[in-house]
């Protein structure tokens, strides 16, 4: 009799059951994680029902609450907003530059309509549209590295620029005479780079992007970047601006490839990722600040050490700030534990001595202490 209902219950609404069971799992686990100040967590699963439980009543819950507040999607939405606004500026002055404009009154134009043009598309593109602040940050971190992609390889690669090899007859050598400036094809390859990095932006947006996500691969490919322009010159005592300029392109495009790849196994929050690209813009402030003191005459030695410096600086962040996104933002109460036990996982790290203040039971008074965590449990 217990058994009946079951076997003669249609697959298909023993499917929906389940789908409704998961999503209303993952809706509670959502409010908890918010409840524990880990909002972008949170708002990464509500978006997920969205996308895989869009027909649960849990699912109905999410878009109320997003109606009733919502703040969640508002944050994407307006970053995208407005940079889409200052890129429609930049195109306002570079399609004139492109048509080698002659006067004023086409870059007026150009800026005229190219602000709202833009503003006007990012809000259309967001307009009915769940947008998270991560998302966003992979369309707008894509148009800008696109752009600078782009105007980097045409200079790279001379584009607009013709050598011509002279020989006059009483002259003992050849010499080579260069002619036009480029600035038209720079420009061209900056818009087509920028135009690319936003659709490549947008295609990736399509899947759940968090905060801490965008902000680890932004910081990766700038920081591959600036390893890229010290390495030209550490390697090379003679290092040519093409040389250069080619390190930090590819070097840029390295660091931004690698965090993509690992950085969603590191689940780096936004304020660990911050916190970290801080520690080496640390580092690499005291390497310049010896080089003010020692005045090294080697230009390798120059910049070696901001490079070590700051490579040092990194790695010491991401050592110091481990715990932090552990359970609420890394404060006093998250100090590390002798014994952490977190849902049947032992966990066994050195205490953190915190400064605390204790209550005398007999006389009410109160004494400084050091509170040595030995064991936390979190179920």
């Amino acid at each position: 009799m217990l058994l009946s209902p079951a076997l003669l219950a249609r697959p298909a609404d023993a499917a929906a059951q389940t789908r409704a069971d998961s999503a209303a799992v993952l809706l509670a686990t959502a409010t908890r994680l918010a409840n524990e100040g880990r909002e972008e967590v949170s708002e990464a699963l509500l978006d997920f029902i969205l996308q895989r439980f869009g027909d649960t009543a849990a699912a109905e819950r999410v878009r109320e609450m997003r109606r009733a507040a919502p703040a969640a999607g508002r944050a994407g939405r307006t970053e995208l907003q407005v940079w889409g606004t200052t890129y429609g500026a930049w195109i306002g002055v570079a399609v004139p530059t492109i048509a080698d404009a002659n006067g004023p009154e086409p870059y007026g134009v150009g800026l005229l309509l190219g602000a709202p043009t833009g503003f006007l598309a990012a809000r259309a593109y967001s307009r009915g549209r769940s947008i998270t602040e991560g998302q966003a940050r992979a369309i707008t971190f894509g148009g800008t590295w696109g752009t600078w992609q782009g105007a980097g390889w045409a200079a790279l690669l001379d584009l607009g620029i013709e050598t011509q090899e002279i020989c006059p007859p009483e002259a003992p050598s050849c010499f080579e005479v260069e002619s036009g400036d480029g600035v038209q094809e720079r420009f061209a390859a900056a818009v087509a780079g920028g135009l690319a990095g936003i659709v490549t932006g947008a295609l990736l947006s399509r899947k759940p992007i968090s905060a801490g996500l965008a902000t680890t691969v932004n910081f990766g490919a700038l920081w591959g970047a600036w390893i890229g322009l010290a390495l030209a010159i550490v390697t090379d005592d003679d290092a040519s601006g093409d040389r250069v300029l080619g390190w930090t392109l590819v070097g840029g495009n390295a660091g931004l490839l690698t965090t993509a790849i690992a950085a969603p196994g590191w689940g780096y929050s936004r304020n660990r990722a911050r916190l970290i690209s801080v520690a080496g813009l640390i580092g690499g402030l005291a390497g310049a600040g010896i080089d003010l003191i020692v005045q090294p005459d080697d230009e390798q030695l120059g910049f070696g050490i901001p490079l070590v410096t700051s490579v040092a600086g990194l790695g010491l962040g991401a050592w110091a700030t481990r715990s932090f996104d552990a359970g609420g933002g890394g404060d006093g109460r998250d100090a590390e534990a002798l014994i952490d036990v977190r849902s049947q996982d032992w966990r066994f790290g050195v205490p953190t001595p915190l400064p605390t203040a204790l209550r005398d039971p007999r006389t009410g008074r109160l004494h400084a202490a050091l509170h040595l965590p030995i064991l936390r449990a979190r179920f």
